[in-house]
């Protein structure tokens, strides 16, 4: 299979199973991936995310580029043997990151100007040295730089995201490293007729040189969970049939069953690990918080119905007494297991797919405790 083609699989209503080749190996959808923002997905070595399945890993664009510098990491090969993950991997453009510094950011039509957290440097960012600089990364996927709003805000101030994002499209799209699959973005907030309107930017960039596939960025930003699929499958649904929609910074479970029942395929979020060394569980039974008391004498796996490493392993008793006592090891576990459960998930999704019996799936999950883990 060519590099950066999709493969669709098998469809069921609006989900989709595909496949997608890259000079890293290829991955399947429905797929969740790893954060790893500075190239190091907290707390697990390669080895493990190899053992959990995972298919991509994340890495940050904005991190890298200010430590160690994205010329560190051409120097040692590239992200993948810098990080010494040796299977596909995915750059954010870092355009989050840098707009959620608010008040220190400086937008101009030709780029964005801000201020590094790391050393107070004063630094502007151009579609072309965003791209250049995901070059120097070497990752197989990389992102456009797009302007991300916050929820909520303006009208106008969406309305001009779009267009720059847009414009910003367009100018990655010319300029990316071809030897890389670039993904555009969609924004537009709420507003559905401005994610209609992000669409038709982003496919209007297209001629000889097509985006390898579409983000779906601004959601996850603070609007209430049911905010967002009020505009989401329409979103979703209107994107090109033929290549992969991955809704950026998205990772609870039910989300991601309601997601892919509306037409998404990728997903990415720190939420697995972030909330494991905060001591939280994903289970079959929907969200645990392990520092609750009544974990105390209950020698038990996490989930009944789970078969990650940690739950083969570990009670509940035990991983409390590691949360509470703030040990290292406790996070580590819950992040495994987490990660796990979504990766799971995701597999059973695409076996549903597959069999043609994803509509069952989808009300057995919404009609099971393990719906309410937010």
């Amino acid at each position: 299979m060519e590099n950066f083609k999709c493969k669709i699989d098998a469809t069921d209503g609006h989900a989709r199973a595909l496949s997608y080749n890259t000079s890293h190996g290829h991955f399947e959808t429905p797929m969740f991936m790893p954060v790893g923002t500075r190239a190091s997905v907290k707390g697990l070595t390669v080895d493990q995310l190899y053992e959990l399945g995972s298919q991509v890993v994340l890495a940050n664009t904005y991190h890298l580029a200010m430590r160690p510098g994205a010329d560190v990491v051409e120097a040692a090969g590239g992200i993948h043997k810098f990080s010494n993950y040796n299977g596909p991997m995915l750059t954010d453009s870092g355009g989050f990151q840098v707009f959620s510094l608010a008040d220190t950011v400086k937008l101009q039509d030709d780029g964005v100007e801000f201020i590094s957290i790391y050393d107070g440097k004063h630094i502007f960012w151009t579609p072309e040295e965003n791209m250049k600089i995901q070059s120097q990364i070497g990752a197989d996927i990389i992102m456009q730089l797009d302007q991300c709003p916050p929820y909520p805000a303006d009208r106008e101030f969406v309305e001009r995201a779009v267009d720059l994002s847009g414009k910003w499209a367009k100018r990655c799209l010319d300029s990316y490293d071809k030897n890389q699959s670039l993904f555009g973005i969609v924004q537009g907030g709420m507003h559905l007729d401005l994610r209609m309107r992000s669409i038709e930017n982003l496919l209007k960039c297209e001629g000889e040189n097509k985006f390898g596939g579409f983000g779906i960025g601004g959601y996850s930003v603070g609007e209430p969970h049911d905010v967002m699929f009020e505009t989401l499958p329409r979103v979703a649904q209107s994107l090109p049939d033929d290549r992969p929609r991955y809704l950026m910074g998205v990772g609870n479970p039910t989300t991601l069953v309601e997601a892919v029942h509306a037409g998404v395929d990728m997903f990415d979020c720190v939420l697995p690990t972030r909330t494991g060394r905060m001591g939280t569980a994903f289970s079959s039974q929907g969200r645990m918080n392990m520092r609750n008391s009544k974990y105390i004498q209950d020698f038990g796996p996490i989930d009944d119905a789970c078969n990650c490493p940690v739950c083969k392993q570990y009670t509940r008793a035990y991983i409390r007494h590691l949360i509470k006592n703030d040990e290292i090891l406790g996070g580590i576990l819950l992040s495994v297991h987490n990660l796990h459960f979504l990766l799971d998930l995701c597999r059973k999704m695409r076996e549903a797919i597959i069999a043609g019996e994803f509509e069952k799936f989808y009300q057995q999950w919404m009609n099971s405790p393990a719906k309410f883990d937010y």
